[in-house]
């Protein structure tokens, strides 16, 4: 169910409100009098409307007019909407501490994924826990470098597949191609497992799994807006995502039984065993759910959004074939012909570095940050935000804002070898560029996706021409910004 199809007795009871609106915004006009501003609120509903199918495009327009620091209300949830980089830099960086925590949305709750995970727990102990623990087991320089050897592994059967599809002149799914293989690198480093063949059922079920919880994630749900629908759960979400989860935490089950059945035989050295050790040193220093909840954390916020940012990336490339050639030649130049990129030479690919940057400049993952919860009232930019206040980081807005950006509305990589922009980089350090967030709360796996989103593009445009079926720059709104309808095309063998 969308924004649009509001059930009829919530519009209804809206306009029975209406009777006591003057009541209700001479009282609302003097308590939010240092709110930053924003559009009118109807009773009960408050500003639900405003949000339309494409949420962040209409709160990036709103904010046009209401400013960087904006106030809705979307039932009865507070909601402050940050639009630009000076405003992000104050409530991740100044006041990072006061924003630390977060807003869960009612799908998470329902499946108590919120008590466990990493990246909905409170800033406390055991989210600290979790961080070591997924920092020092996965995401370290000495973790990553170990590693590489499997995401080589995955990246070279990418490669024989596209290769493969060249000589039968077969159509490639970029985005399905990219998903199976970020699906496989997750699932290698954490099971020493593969999860799914190219062109096959399991990928496509893996991939409708996690699709699907994305999308009832980043759903507006009126369960969020309106508490007392939870138990109702209106559009049917919180069922949906417990369906999801469950099929998750089976499989996970599954593994985890298989890893303790087979221990004192020859171990495998992966993500499970590890957290498998620590857990039968210490149970509580990490319980089963604790594992569970944390594999999850991985696939969802590891998987989808690499898988997509190269898609995003590729449909770029090929609407620009001078841009697709430049890259190539960049690589060429550097390895050879038939040479093979390490993740060490990226750093010696500045142009490709300037795709990926623009790539999520123009298509961000994730167009709004996990939400934030502030946890006490904070003055910015000159207004109050309340306690309990809900903040969404509107990073999609900042990426196309024309006063930070030149021609902000095209995909220009170049602008990233200009000396106005050029040490601008995604790393949390530069508010104008925060698609993995900043702060306290920034996205561990970054170090990881860094090394997969410009190793997997080097493998699709190395040794590869492509031709187009059509192409669709439709978005699909979830948690992550999906291309609507995919990229298809034909690759021919250099």
């Amino acid at each position: 169910m969308s924004i649009e199809s509001l059930p009829l007795f919530l519009v209804l009871f809206s306009i029975l409100c209406t009777v006591i609106t003057l009541i209700l915004t001479t009282n609302y006009s003097r308590k939010s009098s240092k709110l930053p501003p924003g559009p009118f609120q109807y009773p009960i509903i408050g500003n639900i409307f405003e949000l339309g199918s494409q949420p962040h495009r209409s709160l990036a327009k709103l904010s046009q007019k209401y400013g960087p620091v904006m106030s809705l209300k979307l039932g009865s949830i507070t909601s402050i909407i940050i639009s630009s980089p000076e405003t992000a830099k104050s409530v991740l960086q100044k006041h990072d501490s006061v924003f630390s925590s977060r807003t869960v949305p009612a799908s998470l709750q329902s499946v108590h994924h919120h008590k466990f995970s990493m990246g909905w727990l409170p800033d406390d102990n055991q989210w600290r826990k979790l961080r070591k623990i997924s920092k020092e087991q996965m995401f370290s320089v000495q973790s990553l470098n170990a590693s590489q050897e499997l995401r080589m592994e995955k990246l070279q059967k990418l490669g024989d597949y596209v290769q493969e599809c060249s000589e039968t002149g077969r159509v490639v799914d970029i985005g399905d191609a990219a998903f199976t293989t970020s699906l496989n690198l997750m699932s290698g480093t954490l099971f020493s497992a593969e999860f799914a063949q190219f062109d096959s059922d399991s990928s496509q079920e893996m991939k409708d799994v996690f699709w699907g919880v994305m999308k009832c994630i980043g759903t507006p749900n009126f369960a969020d807006y309106f508490p007392v629908l939870r138990v109702a759960d209106p559009q049917g979400i919180l069922r949906e995502i417990k369906f999801y989860f469950q099929k998750l935490f089976d499989i996970f089950d599954d593994i985890i039984d298989g890893k303790l059945k087979s221990r004192g035989e020859q171990k495998s050295h992966d993500l499970v065993e590890a957290l498998i050790d620590i857990n039968q040193r210490d149970e509580a220093e990490l319980s089963r759910k604790d594992i569970k909840h944390l594999l999850l954390d991985l696939f969802v916020a590891g998987t989808d959004t690499t898988s997509t940012t190269v898609e995003w990336a590729m449909s770029e490339l090929l609407r620009n074939p001078e841009k697709l050639s430049r890259v190539r030649d960049e690589i060429t130049d550097l390895v050879g012909k038939d040479g093979q990129i390490q993740e060490s030479d990226i750093s010696q690919l500045p142009y490709l570095q300037a795709v990926v940057k623009e790539t999520f400049r123009f298509h961000p993952p994730a167009p709004f940050l996990a939400p934030h919860k502030a946890k006490a009232d904070v003055e910015i930019n000159g207004y109050i935000i309340p306690k309990n206040a809900q903040i969404l980081v509107n990073v999609w807005a900042s990426g196309r804002d024309p006063n930070v950006w030149p021609n902000a509305d095209s995909f220009v990589p170049e602008r990233f070898l200009d000396s106005n922009f050029d040490q601008i980089d995604f790393r949390g350090n530069d508010f104008e560029l925060i698609p993995f967030g900043a702060g306290r709360r920034i996205c561990p796996g970054l170090p990881l996706a860094y090394r997969m989103v410009h190793l997997m593009l080097v493998t699709l445009v190395h040794k590869f021409s492509w031709k187009l079926e059509k192409m669709d720059m439709n978005e699909k709104f979830g948690l992550t910004l999906q291309k609507a309808v995919p990229l298809r095309a034909t690759p021919t063998k250099l």
